[in-house]
Order: C-alpha cells, then sequence, then structure tokens
C-alpha cells in the first residue's frame, strides 16, 4: 500500500504561484508513475500531470503546458507540481496519484492510490 498526503495549496491572486507536494509513504515510489489531477465543484476529475518513475519523461495536457511543471525527488518520497501563472480556472482540489507501472498515464483509472487532495483558489 502506497499512502500519499498533498500539501502547498491555498489562495493565490491571479498570476502567482504556488508549489503542491504528495508524500508518499509506505512503499517507495521509486518503482511508480505518479500524476496529478484536479477536480472542481461540479466537474469530472481532470489530468493535470504525471511523471515516469526516473523523472525522465513527463506529459501536461494542453491547458496547463508552459505553465504547471511536475518532478520528483525519489530519494525523499515526494513529488511536486510547480504552477505558475494561476488562473481563476485553476481553482479545483488538487490529488496527487500513484500508478503501479514506469509510465506515464493520463485517465484516472490508471492510477491505483490516491491521496485526499488540497484546495487550490486562485482569485481574480
Amino acid at each position: 500500500q502506497v499512502q500519499l498526503v498533498e500539501s502547498g495549496g491555498g489562495l493565490v491572486q491571479a498570476g502567482g504561484s504556488l508549489r503542491l507536494s504528495c508524500a508518499a509513504s509506505g512503499r517507495a515510489i521509486s518503482g511508480y508513475a505518479m500524476g496529478w489531477f484536479r477536480q472542481a465543484p461540479g466537474k469530472e476529475r481532470e489530468f493535470v500531470a504525471s511523471i515516469g518513475w526516473s523523472g525522465s519523461s513527463t506529459y501536461n495536457p494542453y491547458s496547463v503546458k508552459g505553465r504547471f511543471t511536475i518532478s520528483r525527488d525519489n530519494a525523499k518520497n515526494t513529488v511536486y507540481l510547480q504552477m505558475n501563472s494561476l488562473k481563476p480556472e485553476d481553482t479545483a482540489v488538487y490529488y496527487c496519484a500513484a500508478r503501479s507501472v514506469a509510465g506515464v498515464g493520463s485517465t484516472p483509472n490508471e492510477y491505483d492510490y490516491w491521496g485526499q487532495g488540497t484546495q487550490v483558489t486562485v482569485s481574480s
């Protein structure tokens, strides 16, 4: 079992930045691909970023490309999401997830473990 705990969310003005962290416990995540998703009220869970087990491959959808960067530190068992140039439409609960394979994934059903989420609110 892998337990995931997100942190770093909060309230920020449009154009600002936040850095989310996802601390894993229970198992080393070095063999897992990791991802970030978000969910706004009344909307489906949306893919934000994914990173392969070694960190050499990453993937972002067009909606956040160039603004959001995923990274990982396997020695610290932690994954990060750096979010820059935030927009009000980025407001959502952000979730960290782990999948038991090495390659990136972009849909929720590809992931096996989930955190509880952290709220990000961007004011205009």
